[in-house]
């Protein structure tokens, strides 16, 4: 980075600065859990390694993003938003993109016989969630105008992710009864506990971004 970009990193005192490079996490995060959903309906095994291997690919360039957030957080000395919670945001909305690599990956390594439906409705939840987190995160720009707007993609999120509870309940109930084969249950039981992971988390970083949001305007 050159001397003058440091020089102008130090003393740029909005969070809009790092809006954009959130934003692009919530890009690939929207991007990435779209096509684990598409893994759940598409009956074409064959394409699932290249799907993974897209959805790794997002999650390399998310790792990129990160290592360039924080290097931006360094340099910078006014910022009205907490370093540490901007922090938290980008490394859970991070957290989460490891969570859809490894759901992608498992669906390979597992090969289930047939993907239940049940499971692609609890993969559209995630997916929801994640178009909600989009939403979200452009808010950032003006914490203090955007409280109930910010509030209400949280709360958004919060729902689907109890839904996803509930959904992943019933369905562990369900195979537990109507499933004979041991190994597809356990293969099925394993993707349900991913994409509940998924949906927790989303949770996640909407809880982070409600502690940014009730700090800042306690401050």
């Amino acid at each position: 980075m050159s001397f003058v970009r440091k020089f102008i990193m130090m003393f740029r005192g909005s969070e809009n600065v790092f809006v954009p490079i959130l934003a692009k996490q919530t890009g690939f995060l929207c991007q990435t859990s779209a096509m684990l959903l598409g893994m759940f309906e598409d009956t074409e095994t064959s394409s699932w390694s290249r799907v993974e291997h897209e959805i790794k690919s997002c999650e390399v360039q998310g790792d990129a993003l990160l290592t360039e957030f924080f290097e931006m957080l360094s340099e910078t000395w006014l910022i009205q938003i907490n370093k540490l919670d901007l922090q938290a945001v980008a490394m859970a909305m991070d957290d989460c993109l490891d969570v859809i690599k490894d759901t992608s990956k498992a669906i390979l390594i597992y090969a289930p016989a047939k993907l239940d439906s049940r499971l692609k409705e609890i993969a559209q939840m995630a997916a929801d969630q994640s178009c909600a987190i989009r939403e979200m995160i452009p808010l950032l720009a003006d914490v203090k105008k955007n409280v109930y707007a910010i509030n209400h993609c949280c709360d958004r999120v919060t729902e689907l992710e109890h839904a996803a509870d509930d959904a992943y309940e019933e369905y562990i109930g369900s195979i537990f009864h109507e499933m004979e084969d041991f190994r597809e249950l356990v293969k099925c039981k394993g993707l349900a506990e991913m994409l509940e992971n998924e949906t927790d988390a989303f949770k996640r970083i909407s809880d982070n971004v409600r502690k940014l949001l009730l700090n800042h305007i306690s401050a």
